[in-house]
């Protein structure tokens, strides 16, 4: 009977722990945190618009399925809002990063699209406005339709759910006298810097693509814009890799890849300062495309790591009393242990005679025989 009782309690106990949920394991009904989801981006409103639709699946436009894996395009999704009179799409494309997103932006833009008041990374047009936002990419169709006031507060909206993380050096080295606004090109890819130079109508330099060094574990990253000052014109090609190392390499590697143009313009020399790389396309005369290499904004700096004598150091005369005394301290304790030692060897071997030190029986003294005086060890002492 008891054995029966223990069998029951021990299956019942083994139910228990099988019917429970397990602490690791989720639980029906719980969510656990889930990564950043457009839908949950588009506002429901902002000031007087509303939305009409629910937001749904948007085309493509103009991210290409060659370049959307480069730029880590997540998903693109547009809505419709009204404020009673008038109507706007919103469309959205989220990246995995900013850099990704600032290359679709950079993609989206055409030569003539001027800068708006929606944010420093906004063009617009008569009908379309595209709009960067950390890896959010904006844009809204029918732009005369939505004041300035609320195309902001819809800007603002999409700024709490952006990623703040830094856009890429490159794009604040290019010059911005004679730049042509929309025709600024950044590319992390072969994809994009092909589309790039098609775009621009330099596909001779799209064959560049793969002898660049894109992707890991080189990471170059290329901006490129065109450039025009009435008498003059040229495309302007900066090429940023890690380190000076790699952009001398691919330097030399370059250079004799360059496509040749035919005579037809006095193409620029590529030419390195420090980790930039830098190629005048097509310039209108020597002397402009010199103009344009030195205005490109950027500067090598250097880090000195070398320690330097600050006002916390200590004055030298402190430094050599300090100096003195340790070696006094030394030379006294050396001193003390000198005298302790001989000491007690003396004051051993004069009232313990032969028992502690030089004992006879302990003696060993080599002799050469060469006279017959026995060798008493008491002499050696």
């Amino acid at each position: 009977m008891r054995k029966l009782a223990l069998i029951f309690v021990f299956a019942a106990t083994l139910g228990g722990v099988a019917g429970s949920p397990c602490a690791d394991a989720p639980v029906k009904g719980s969510s656990a945190p889930a990564a950043k989801k457009l839908v949950d981006i588009f506002p429901e409103r902002f000031r007087q618009w509303g939305a009409v639709f629910p937001a749904t699946p948007a085309p493509p436009g103009s991210v290409s399925s060659a370049s959307a894996g480069e730029v880590g395009l997540i998903d693109r999704m547009q809505r419709v809002y009204s404020d009673g009179k008038n109507q706007i799409t919103l469309t959205v494309a989220l990246f995995h990063d900013t850099s990704g997103a600032y290359q679709h932006y950079t993609a989206a833009l055409k030569p003539g699209m001027k800068p708006s008041t929606g944010g420093p990374l906004s063009a617009v047009d008569d009908k379309h406005l595209i709009a960067q936002i950390g890896d959010l990419v904006a844009e809204i169709d029918n732009v005369k339709g939505i004041g300035e006031g609320d195309l902001q507060a819809l800007i603002r909206e999409l700024h709490e759910h952006a990623d703040p993380t830094p856009l890429p050096p490159v794009r604040a080295y290019l010059p911005e006298r004679d730049l042509v606004d929309g025709s600024q090109r950044y590319a992390l890819g072969p994809a994009g810097f092909q589309d790039a130079m098609n775009t621009l109508g330099y596909s001779q330099y799209a064959a560049l693509a793969p002898e660049i060094g894109f992707g890991a574990p080189i990471d170059a990253e290329v901006m490129t814009a065109q450039y025009d000052a009435g008498a003059n014109r040229a495309a302007l090609l900066l090429i940023e890799y890690p380190n000076p190392q790699l952009a001398e390499q691919h330097l030399h590697h370059l250079a004799g890849v360059l496509p040749a143009n035919g005579g037809r313009e006095p193409n620029g020399a590529l030419e390195r300062k420090g980790s930039l790389l830098s190629l005048v396309i097509a310039p209108s005369s020597r002397a402009y495309a010199a103009k344009l290499r030195q205005a490109i904004n950027y500067e090598t700096q250097v880090t000195w790591n070398e320690p330097s004598t600050t006002a916390t150091d200590p004055p030298i005369m402190s430094t050599l009393v300090k100096i003195f005394v340790g070696t006094g301290v030394f030379m006294l304790f050396a001193l003390v242990l000198g005298v302790a030692f001989g000491g007690v060897r003396v004051l051993t071997k004069k009232f313990f005679p032969g028992k502690v030190f030089d004992r006879p029986e302990q003696m060993e003294v080599l002799q050469l025989g060469l006279s017959g005086k026995r060798i008493d060890p008491s002499d050696f002492y």
